[in-house]
């Protein structure tokens, strides 16, 4: 095929030149036939080359008529009802074909205008996952866009709950310094339970917080994102003026103050889609903001409310932690209000644990309190044992543990203070233990060095531990102590008539060896 160049000269040739045609295409190196398909069309006319016959052309009525009846059915659905009709060619290529026979439905919009202070939009926005120590937690903001300034509020949490989304609410109000007569909603579970048309079941929470607010739920209807563009655009302008370059943050708190930065530098000052000679911050100063509802004197708890129970340790969970609780609330109904910063245990109407909130998880977040009133306990528990080895041996340190408890000692002085005993024997262990209440010094560290100091003067060699590695049943053994002065007559063998003046009872006879 000729280009056009080849085309322009050709015509030249023949037209002012006056050559032949044979003469062209020999000097042109091309055929006869193409200078003459040249010469007989108009200039810039394509010579329109004969349909060819394709392997859809017989299913183009059936698939004309199935897209028109069903506009959104799948290609892959065509293409199964098609092969079964004969069809062999590929579902990409009837997908080539499928894109221009397919009847647009796209809905045409008007353009809303919302009057002043009339309604706000709300929405959440994901931003992935971060790692906070152990932890992998869900990064998402809270997005609320006044629909007339376009004044925006943003905050991000670690979690979508119901909490996080009313605390949302009530910070928006605070940050407006109003409240708008409409917040418009998508349909999450935090605002509707159930919806079946126009009639909504709302979540009784967020009824809660519109009637302390005095504003109307309205969520859109079900697939209309386009009732709430407003804060979808705000979302993307958060996106890709903000969180792009977010980079580096170490904390929650971190991450809102910088992004409440960016709201009044960057967010605020930015021109008012309706009219570019104002700007947002000015719009919702002179127009809006005056005519948003006062808030109301005392804002709302917006605190994550459970029920939580303790079964045998100081110790309840909550979103992936361990909280302290006092000894008298274990196997108890208490009640856990969670803010975003805190967390508080109720016993009906009394505050009975206060923790800092956190935010990693398998921690252990303890009151020193609430620990030191469990070992009182356990303590006073230990003293009343009578019956431990330690007790019946050395009955000395019932005193020292008192006295340690007095004076806010670890509770852990009981195993260290049996393996004292079994290293240098109840006398040397009451002897130090007896010393060190008379020092004052009622520690496991001055009756360790007591023992040592009372060795050395002793010249007696330092105590080595028995290893009952291959008996650890022997570890619990524990033999009744008693006057070692009965096993002294056992030395000699007394006579029948020895024997009948004392106690003690007779050797055993010893059987003769069958050999002898």
């Amino acid at each position: 095929m000729l280009d056009a160049a080849q085309v322009a000269e050709v015509r030249r040739l023949f037209y002012a030149e006056h050559w032949k045609i044979g003469t062209i295409g020999s000097q042109l190196g091309v055929h006869p036939d193409a200078v003459r398909r040249v010469l007989h069309r108009m200039p810039g006319e394509q010579v329109p080359r004969p349909p060819r016959r394709r392997q859809i052309d017989p299913f183009l009525p059936f698939l004309s008529a199935t897209l028109e009846r069903y506009p959104r059915l799948r290609v892959t659905v065509l293409h199964r009802m098609l092969r079964e009709r004969g069809f062999t060619g590929s579902v990409v290529h009837l997908r080539r074909i499928v894109r221009p026979l397919r009847p647009s439905r796209r809905e045409a919009f008007l353009h809303l205008r919302s009057l002043p202070g009339e309604a706000v939009q709300v929405d959440w926005a994901d931003f992935g996952v971060v790692t906070l120590g152990r932890a992998k937690r869900r990064l998402s903001a809270f997005v609320a866009t006044l629909c007339y300034s376009r004044a925006l509020y943003v905050e991000f949490f670690f979690d979508q709950t119901l909490a996080s989304f009313l605390r949302g609410h009530v910070h928006a109000f605070e940050h407006f310094g109003g409240v708008p007569r409409q917040v418009v909603t998508d349909n999450l579970r935090s605002v509707v339970l159930e919806r079946r048309g126009e009639q909504i079941h709302f979540h009784p929470r967020y009824l809660e917080l519109a009637g302390h607010y005095c504003f109307q739920a309205r969520p859109c209807h079900v697939a209309r994102g386009n009732e709430k563009g407003r804060v979808e655009r705000s979302i993307r302008f958060l996106r890709e003026s903000f969180f792009a370059a977010a980079h580096g943050f170490t904390s929650l708190s971190g991450l809102n103050a910088a992004v409440w930065r960016w709201i009044a530098e960057t967010a605020a000052p930015r021109p008012w889609p309706d009219d570019a000679r104002r700007t947002v911050s000015e719009v919702f100063t002179d127009d809006e903001q005056p005519r948003l509802l006062p808030l109301p004197e005392h804002p709302l708890d917006t605190s994550h409310r459970a029920v939580v129970r303790s079964r045998k340790t100081l110790f309840i969970r909550f979103d992936r932690n361990d909280y302290s609780i006092p000894p008298q609330a274990v196997d108890k109904e208490l009640t856990l209000l969670a803010t975003e910063t805190e967390v508080r245990l109720l016993d009906g109407s009394i505050e009975i644990a206060r923790h800092r909130r956190c935010y990693d998880q398998g921690q252990r977040i303890t009151d020193a309190a609430h620990t030191a009133a469990l070992l009182a306990q356990k303590r006073a528990a230990l003293g009343s044992a009578a019956g431990t080895p330690l007790r019946l041996a050395v009955p000395e340190v019932d005193a020292f543990l008192q006295a340690a408890a007095a004076q806010q000692r670890s509770s852990a002085l009981l195993i260290p203070l049996e393996r004292l005993l079994a290293l240098y024997g109840k006398d040397a262990l009451g002897a130090a233990l007896r010393e060190a209440l008379q020092r004052g010094t009622p520690a496991l560290a001055s009756v360790e060095y007591l023992l040592e100091k009372h060795r050395r003067t002793g010249k007696r060699r330092p105590p080595l531990p028995v290893d009952l590695a291959d008996r650890p049943e022997l570890e619990a053994l524990h033999v009744q102590p008693h006057p070692l002065s009965s096993y002294d007559g056992l030395s000699s063998s007394p006579t029948v008539e020895e024997s009948k003046d004392t106690d003690l009872p007779l050797p055993a006879p010893v059987a003769e060896d069958a050999d002898e």
